[in-house]
């Protein structure tokens, strides 16, 4: 086993690979879904295009979110067997200031379409109005997007500045001092700003409902997708020929167990969700999966379970399904497209059940959710393309990067 990097051109993109190619493939992307999906959102299906935007928007913003939290979680914990595939969380994580950008149509075009709050009035909502308040909703989102975005632009430009230093182990070492106490307390601001993100953007929704663990659900869900986008992401790394000694088996299998643990920390936290509502029987709770078992959701409610949790654990069992690449790789695949799903399955089912045109909620799947999820995709990876083709793809100035580069599994 190699516990080194050969050669230079191991440490950066090939500038013939397709990886050099993501921006400009991403911004196609971008521009056709994003154009496609807004431009229905000043028409006739207004509603419907901002629902699947709002959906898209928080399948790719859990993605970078959940890098953000791991990036946050190993600068806290100094982990050192991840450094070889840092750069790649790095990455993620610093694409968080540009959906500030992505925001924008969610709370200025599609705000009054998308929370029956803005323009619906009852009992309950009166005691909610303090905080389902237009100004203070605007001002909560606009801090947990700078917070996100700050956080993952710290973290990755200070770790590039780390690689032009050197020769330098004093300033290398105050750096990384620094990180350490930013990521130990952004971790405390991390959770409260992404689990009254999930509240504010998708618990809303349906405002009369409220789960306590909610915010959790969503960070469960986005850190298991964002370790199936990094190991992917690192597969297509060496498929360019970046890394190619650098990443081995070791790593993978270790990505692996992150995808089977947190596929049963999510379905752990959604029974939990579950099993609570079920047993306490209160109209405003239940009333979140009664809509959920009826117009054809109900299909989706007793698949996720199994496709998003049996299938997957049983399939992630195994020691050498984590250690075989192309098994892995259909493992985090299939892991992505339950995520789209999830996500799916908790906006969707609030299209036109308030406001004028009321009716009962029904599975409609539209051409407006294939564009919304391409453009912001697109968005997404064109960012990353960007940011990836730019610098080093690993941190070749971490003291750590040797022990991660002769990690072991045992």
């Amino acid at each position: 086993m190699s516990h080194e990097i050969k050669k230079p051109e191991d440490i950066q993109v090939p500038p013939s690979s397709f990886l050099a190619k993501l921006p400009m493939l991403g911004g196609i992307l971008a521009v056709a879904g994003l154009g496609a999906t807004l431009g229905s959102a000043f028409g006739e299906n207004k509603a419907r295009a901002m629902f699947s935007y709002l959906w898209a928007f928080e399948v790719v913003l859990g993605i970078a979110l959940g890098g953000l939290g791991w990036l946050l979680i190993d600068h806290t914990v100094r982990s050192g067997w991840g450094v070889v595939v840092r750069r790649l969380v790095e990455t993620t994580s610093a694409t968080l200031p540009v959906f500030i950008l992505l925001w924008l149509p969610i709370g200025f075009i599609g705000f009054h379409e998308l929370y029956p709050w803005t323009h619906e009035s009852d009992p309950i909502l009166l005691k909610k109005a303090w905080f389902l308040s237009p100004g203070f909703w605007y001002a909560r989102s606009f801090l947990y997007l700078l917070a996100w975005a700050g956080l993952g632009w710290f973290l990755y430009s200070t770790s590039i500045k780390q690689d032009g230093l050197g020769d330098n182990p004093t300033e290398r070492e105050r750096l990384i001092h620094i990180v350490r106490k930013v990521s130990a307390g952004g971790i405390i601001l991390y959770g409260v700003t992404l689990s009254f993100g999930a509240i504010d953007w998708l618990m809303s929704l349906q405002p009369h409902w409220y789960s306590t663990i909610f915010g959790v659900y969503y960070f469960t869900a986005s850190i298991l997708a964002f370790f199936a986008f990094v190991t992917l992401m690192s597969m297509a790394l060496q498929a360019s020929g970046a890394l190619k000694t650098a990443i081995n088996t070791e790593h993978f299998h270790d990505l692996g167990k992150f995808m089977f643990g947190y596929t049963i920390f999510w379905a752990y936290i959604a029974f939990s969700q579950f099993i609570l509502i079920w047993y306490a029987n209160i109209p405003e709770e239940t009333e979140f999966f009664m809509v959920r078992n009826e117009g054809g959701w109900q299909y989706i409610s007793y698949g996720l379970p199994l496709a998003h949790f049996f299938v997957p654990f049983l399939f992630m069992l195994s020691r050498k399904i984590k250690r075989n690449r192309t098994l892995l790789a259909t493992g985090a695949v299939w892991t992505l497209v339950m995520h789209c799903i999830d996500i799916y399955w908790l906006v969707m089912p609030n299209f036109g059940a308030h406001g004028e045109g009321h009716h009962e909620p029904h599975v409609a799947f539209s051409y407006l959710d294939f564009t919304a999820l391409l453009g912001m995709t697109g968005v997404f990876l064109a960012v990353y393309g960007v940011l990836l083709n730019r610098n080093k793809v690993v941190p070749i100035n971490d003291p750590r990067l040797e022990e991660s580069l002769a990690h072991e599994n045992y």
